[in-house]
């Protein structure tokens, strides 16, 4: 689900309605803020839009990003199931 773009992670994701777009964020917000490592993202609607880099090391995807994108994923499949 995540592609390395521009030195960044990024993925899209979509859910069945805005309110399960915006319990996923909501779920994304507390980890990120436990990790101290915060995404870019977008939202319209259902979609979600997920950028992830480290700026602490100029711009480039590391061990942090692919930590959070592990936490994001289990997030999206916990409410996908």
């Amino acid at each position: 689900m995540w592609q390395e773009k521009d030195n960044k992670l990024v993925c899209s994701l979509t859910f069945k309605d805005f309110k399960q777009a915006m319990d996923f964020m909501n779920q994304v917000a507390e980890v990120a803020e436990e990790m101290d490592h915060h995404p870019w993202w977008s939202n319209v609607y259902n979609k979600v839009d997920i950028e992830l880099t480290t700026h602490d090391a100029g711009n480039t995807v590391t061990d942090k990003d692919h930590q959070l994108a592990q936490r994001i994923d289990e997030i999206y499949t916990s409410l996908k199931s």
